[in-house]
């Protein structure tokens, strides 16, 4: 099985980081090839709404302003599986989180039952690592963009810092069980 991970913090030591660890580390030892992305490491604005709001994203289902989002794109044709990790702002994902999702939702979530990521599963995390707040709302968000691509929610955690270590190894334990599926 392919499992890509995404992470989306430009901090490289705080409790994203550590999610993205603790899912490669789970899928690894379920015995899946893993691809970790960093979102923050690429060049991938906001959609910009092209041509009244629709551009070749609706029919063509590729996104025509060229940066990093098309070679994603295109590589998350061979996962199997997906691990978003996103830290949570105002309740919300990062914005190099939901500048690829809302990319992403707009080239696929039109091809229904036919897109690249119907019937796959993905795991959602989102690390607050402040005060815990807007994890759930954050989650919701999260869930409505697998709803959209018609993806199996796998599983769905929050993790704050107080609850670093066991959902570490909750997030550990989802990763493996998915590559094994």
């Amino acid at each position: 099985m392919n499992i890509t991970i995404l992470t989306s913090s430009p901090n490289k030591d705080g409790l994203t980081a550590a999610c993205g660890l603790a899912a490669v580390e789970g899928a690894e030892l379920g015995g899946a090839k893993v691809t970790l992305v960093c979102l923050n490491d690429l060049n991938i604005p906001s959609c910009i709404a092209c041509n009244n709001g629709w551009g070749s994203c609706r029919d063509e289902h590729y996104c025509q302003v060229e940066n990093d989002f098309q070679k994603l794109h295109g590589e998350l044709k061979e996962a199997d599986g997906l691990v978003i990790i996103t830290p949570v702002y105002w309740g919300e994902m990062s914005e190099a989180a939901k500048n690829f999702i809302d990319r992403l939702r707009r080239c696929e979530a039109i091809k229904g039952d036919k897109n690249i990521l119907a019937g796959k599963p993905i795991i959602c995390v989102a690390a607050a690592g402040g005060s815990g707040n807007g994890t759930i709302s954050c989650l919701e968000s999260m869930e409505r963009f697998v709803n959209h691509i018609k993806g199996i929610k796998y599983d769905l955690i929050g993790i704050t810092r107080s609850s670093r270590e066991y959902k570490l190894t909750t997030i550990k334990e989802a990763s493996k069980a998915m590559a094994k599926k």
